[in-house]
Order: C-alpha cells, then sequence, then structure tokens
C-alpha cells in the first residue's frame, strides 16, 4: 500500500478543558475520522507515522495527540509523580484514589479536541488507559464515537482481573 503522498500536518495546540493539547493529524480532512488515543505515559508517538500514514491511505483522516501530562500537552508537575501501584492497591480494596484530574477529564479533553477540530462524530481507537479514556468518551457522549477499539483495556469493574506482568 502506497503511503508516501499521504499528508501528515505538523503538530499543532488547541486550548480545551482547562489544558493545551498537542495533536497531528494525516490523511486528507474530508475522510472518515479516526481518533488515536495513548495510554499511560505513552505520547502521541506511540502511534508511528507508518501506522497513521497506512490507516490514511485506507481512507481515515488520522488525529492523534498528547494526554495531558505526557509529552508537549499540558503538565500538572505540582502533582509530583503519581504512585500507580499504590493507587492500584487502594482500588483493588475500594478505597478513593486522589488525583488531580481523571478518566472523565481526560474524556472532556477529547471532546474539546475533536470540537476545535469542527468534527462532529469519530471513529475511536484507544490502546490500555487511552481505552478507558475513549470509554468514557463512548459513555458520555455516544453520539462522538461512530465505533470504538479497546485495545489492552478494561473497565477496572471490581471482579475483573487485573493486569499481569506478562
Amino acid at each position: 500500500m502506497k503511503t508516501s503522498n499521504v499528508v501528515h500536518m505538523n503538530p499543532a495546540r488547541v486550548k480545551t478543558n482547562g489544558v493545551e493539547l498537542v495533536y497531528d493529524t494525516f490523511g486528507d480532512r474530508s475522510a472518515r475520522p479516526l481518533l488515536l488515543i495513548q495510554g499511560l505515559g505513552m505520547q502521541m508517538i506511540g502511534w508511528d507515522d507508518e501506522f497513521c500514514s497506512a490507516l490514511a491511505a485506507r481512507g481515515y483522516w488520522v488525529i492523534r495527540f498528547d494526554n495531558r501530562d505526557i509529552g508537549q500537552s499540558t503538565k500538572f508537575d505540582e502533582a509530583g509523580m503519581p504512585d500507580i501501584p499504590a493507587m492500584i492497591r487502594l482500588q483493588m480494596i475500594g478505597k478513593p484514589i486522589q488525583s488531580p484530574y481523571s478518566l472523565l477529564d481526560m474524556a472532556e479533553d477529547t471532546v474539546g479536541l475533536l470540537n476545535a477540530l469542527g468534527n462532529k462524530s469519530t471513529h475511536v481507537v484507544g490502546i490500555s488507559m487511552g481505552g478507558m479514556i475513549a470509554q468514557n468518551l463512548a459513555i458520555c457522549h455516544p453520539e462522538r464515537v461512530r465505533t470504538l477499539t479497546s485495545i489492552m483495556s478494561s473497565t477496572n469493574a471490581p471482579g475483573l482481573p487485573g493486569p499481569k506482568p506478562q
């Protein structure tokens, strides 16, 4: 499949939901939109250029972005580094988790990005935590999600198995 003539827009910034997100796109803006949401600690470039170009060559307008607190998007340095294992332990025993923002906030960030791009609805692909953000987007804004693909993700509902090292 030929991807060499796929248009790749340089990174841009959008202000939404009290943060600034950095994003870029691949392909024809009039094509079917496809939003890629990365997981915890992963920048948008984790969806590599070749992969994004291949999707664009198949008729999608591919949008990828850095979630808040990663890459070139707004950082919450004053909140410090989260202790993820401790947060998982708290969740497993049903205790509240303190965090400067939630997955719902991140889903709202995504809505703001879509609004800024003039996008009414899109195909959504999320990996790991990005899948959780995508699920929240679909629950809170079902009209914005054409299809949802959740990769290596969970709802984190009680009783579901947790992640394994392998």
